[in-house]
């Protein structure tokens, strides 16, 4: 991916170096295995992790790889705000306002509440912020199969996809108080697959805009988008893969709508929500 010596955003709020929680006990390498087991059994092990934490919060200097991924956090968000700023205007209507992205070590407050690293990137509608820590990243490439600097990119894109929702309103509709287990989880699909699809959007936009597409870059973010179907993580965990458990949708669902929005580029065909969609 062409990222380097081009704008940063300054909406990221970098408070990774202010210490990273859940070390007492454990140790960082020690922590990081607990955040991954929770990250791959679908456990959140916030508890567990702020329980290590005897020893408090320890201010810690960044190193050199995280002062990297720093400055490629910084570039994609602004080329998400870049993209969405005309796009959201011209095809929905919307004006679109910049979310920050918060970079964290371990586990975060939010105004969603508490965090780890256990439960991957996310995005607060409360705040309208997204929360990252990029440990996730060596994560996807180390036990995923999934690394590479595009298939990072298309995990922020997701989660601002999410942002874009908010913004439509379709995130608000999609909470529907009263729903059964299994309907609740069909709407977490579709919420999910269409921040895929306008990660695709994104991708298109950024290859036509900024040329960021290197050769082999879109292979990277499909094989994200397979590595974090919930088919692929339940069966990772030596789990029968449940249908009806899913809420963020197969791997090959989470391929399609990614790919439907690259190759469209059309908010309009992200409609996972549509009758028949999925």
């Amino acid at each position: 991916m062409q990222w380097r010596g081009r704008r940063g955003s300054g909406n990221v709020e970098d408070r990774r170096g202010m210490g990273r929680a859940g070390v007492g006990g454990l140790g960082v390498a020690g922590t990081l295995v607990v955040l991954a087991v929770g990250y791959f059994f679908g456990i959140d092990v916030t508890p567990l992790v702020q329980g290590l934490d005897q020893g408090g919060k320890q201010p810690t200097e960044l190193s050199q790889r995280d002062q990297e991924w720093g400055e490629f956090v910084s570039v994609v968000l602004a080329d998400t705000e870049e993209v969405w700023q005309p796009v959201l205007q011209q095809q929905a209507g919307v004006a679109y306002q910049d979310p920050t992205l918060v970079l964290f070590s371990g586990v975060v407050q939010s105004a969603c509440g508490g965090a780890s690293s256990a439960m991957g990137p996310f995005y607060c509608p409360g705040d309208q912020r997204v929360y990252l820590d990029t440990d996730f990243f060596d994560m996807m490439a180390d036990r995923m199969g999934a690394g590479g600097d595009f298939a990072a990119a298309y995990v922020i894109a997701h989660e601002v996809g999410h942002h874009v929702q908010n913004l439509t309103g379709t995130l608000g509709a999609a909470q529907q108080p009263g729903l059964s287990e299994t309907q609740a989880n069909q709407l977490s699909v579709a919420t999910e697959l269409q921040a895929d699809c306008y990660a695709g959007i994104w991708a298109r936009q950024a290859q036509e805009r900024f040329g960021s597409l290197d050769v082999g870059d879109l292979d990277e973010a499909m094989r994200a988008a397979e590595a974090v179907g919930d088919d692929v993580i339940q069966a990772s965990a030596g789990r029968t893969p449940m249908p009806d458990s899913f809420t963020h949708g197969s791997a090959a669902q989470r391929q399609e709508w990614l790919m439907r929005g690259f190759d469209s580029g059309d908010m309009r065909q992200c409609d996972t929500f549509g009758a028949g969609a999925l």
